[in-house]
């Protein structure tokens, strides 16, 4: 491989050209493709030669249509183009080092060890952490694996998970995916016992799911449903029910803008891995993902039993019990919310408003995109009322919270709340809003 240079190999000066580092970040690699034909002169068809793709796939994917997120795929695209590991989320490539130093020293080589000096130091700036972690994925691949590195692994997992919690699926995609490409390497070439092989599938069956939410996020819905196809697979060979059940109900969630009545049985049956061992916090997950999908699509008592269920999990909860970190953030006033979200999309404001304002009165603005979109339920909820000042107010409060958030779906709530609010422009409060939305 080292000493192999494909006919497919793309100069330094294009690899550092912002285009494509963005294409490549965001593993556009139709963008990728089309700028190596037009500024490189690699054709299609050696492309598809090199990459084991098929031709008219090569075309497509150049014409913006499709996308790819195989593990395998972009290894093979990442060697074949020459495309250095920290690109595109993999650890470096063996053609990459030579003797212990790298073989490209482009801006990104060059600033590595600047970059993770400022990871996590002091008091930086979000824009300055989603710079910075891309770089975490970047790990030595051990040869053997056991119990203990599992649970390390798990452990970071869980680390990692708070960016959640504050930058949106476009900046913390790319280090999700590589922390699940990095997992899946790991089953593929380090030996392990038959436990620890079953551990280190539950927790590729997590960061698939990170990945597939974090995607979801960001928009790149086939990439989304893909990683949370792969995670459900995952989690069934490892035994986990419980990270099964989560897929399923990560597909449902998905799955509800295009086929109601579908989420609504992928839902069901995520709650029916429920046990007698599975964790309140989960089973409050799971139940409360299906009221979604009930209320989303217009079925009001099968909605009223889900949350019924959610909150008698959640009450019935033993002191000291242990929940998974990927099912920690479920409380009471994350089940309110959903509760006040339900009976909004029920069109029941009286029911939605105070629940949802009370709520939201506990919900930290650092969670900026999560809040903006909370709060355009409640603007929804009060438009149904009839209630149209307050709207404004409450849809100017999200479009602030929302600014700058690398997520698409507070966007996406707020865009029928403002086509509402724009046959009320002589209200005050309602012209501030559009006025913030450029509307």
């Amino acid at each position: 491989m080292i000493d192999y240079e494909p006919p497919t190999a793309l100069p330094r000066d294009l690899l550092n050209d912002a285009e494509m580092l963005v294409a490549l970040e965001a593993h556009d690699f139709g963008t990728v493709f089309r700028l190596a034909r037009k500024r490189a002169g690699v054709s299609y068809s050696k492309i598809a030669s090199e990459c084991d793709i098929k031709p008219e796939r090569v075309g497509t994917l150049a014409r913006g249509r499709g996308r790819i997120s195989s593990f395998d795929k972009i290894v093979r695209i990442a060697d074949a183009l020459r495309l250095p590991g920290h690109t595109v989320g993999l650890a470096p490539r063996p053609w990459e080092v030579e003797g212990g130093q790298c073989l490209l020293e482009g801006p990104s080589a060059q600033n590595g060890d600047q970059v993770r000096r400022r990871t996590f130091v002091g008091n930086a700036s979000i824009t300055s952490l989603a710079v910075a972690v891309p770089k975490l994925t970047e790990r030595d691949t051990p040869r053997r694996i056991d119990t203990p590195a599992v649970e390390a692994l798990r452990e970071r997992a869980a680390r990692l998970r708070r960016l959640d919690d504050v930058l949106g699926g476009a900046d913390t995609y790319r280090v999700y995916l590589g922390e699940y490409q990095h997992t899946k390497s790991l089953l593929r070439t380090a030996t392990c016992a038959e436990a620890a092989e079953r551990g280190l599938l539950s927790v590729l069956a997590e960061q698939a799911q990170q990945a597939g939410w974090a995607a979801f996020d960001a928009g790149w819905g086939p990439d989304a449903v893909s990683l949370y196809k792969e995670s459900h697979a995952a989690a069934k060979e490892a035994g986990d029910r419980n990270l099964a059940g989560n897929a399923l109900a990560f597909i449902a969630y998905q799955a509800i803008a295009d086929d109601r009545s579908g989420a609504v049985q992928i839902a069901a049956r995520s709650c029916d891995t429920i046990s007698t061992s599975t964790p309140s916090g989960v089973q409050a997950l799971f139940h409360e993902r299906r009221a979604w999908a009930c209320a989303v699509a217009g079925l009001k008592h099968e909605t009223e039993t889900a949350l019924a269920s959610a909150y008698t999990a959640l009450d019935e909860a033993t002191s000291g019990e242990q929940q998974p970190d990927w099912a920690a953030w479920v409380d009471r006033t994350e089940l309110d919310i959903m509760s006040g979200r339900c009976w909004t999309e029920l069109r029941r404001p009286l029911r939605a408003v105070p629940v949802l304002e009370d709520a939201l009165s506990r919900y930290d603005d650092a969670h900026a995109r999560d809040k903006a979109l909370y709060m355009s339920w409640l603007a929804a909820a009060y438009l149904t009322a009839g209630e149209v000042e307050q709207a404004g107010v409450v849809t100017a409060r999200a479009l602030d919270l929302a600014a700058g958030v690398a997520s698409v779906r507070p966007k996406q709530r707020l865009a029928p709340v403002l086509a509402q609010l724009r046959q009320h422009r002589d209200v005050a409060t309602v012209r501030g809003a559009l006025e913030r939305a450029g509307a």
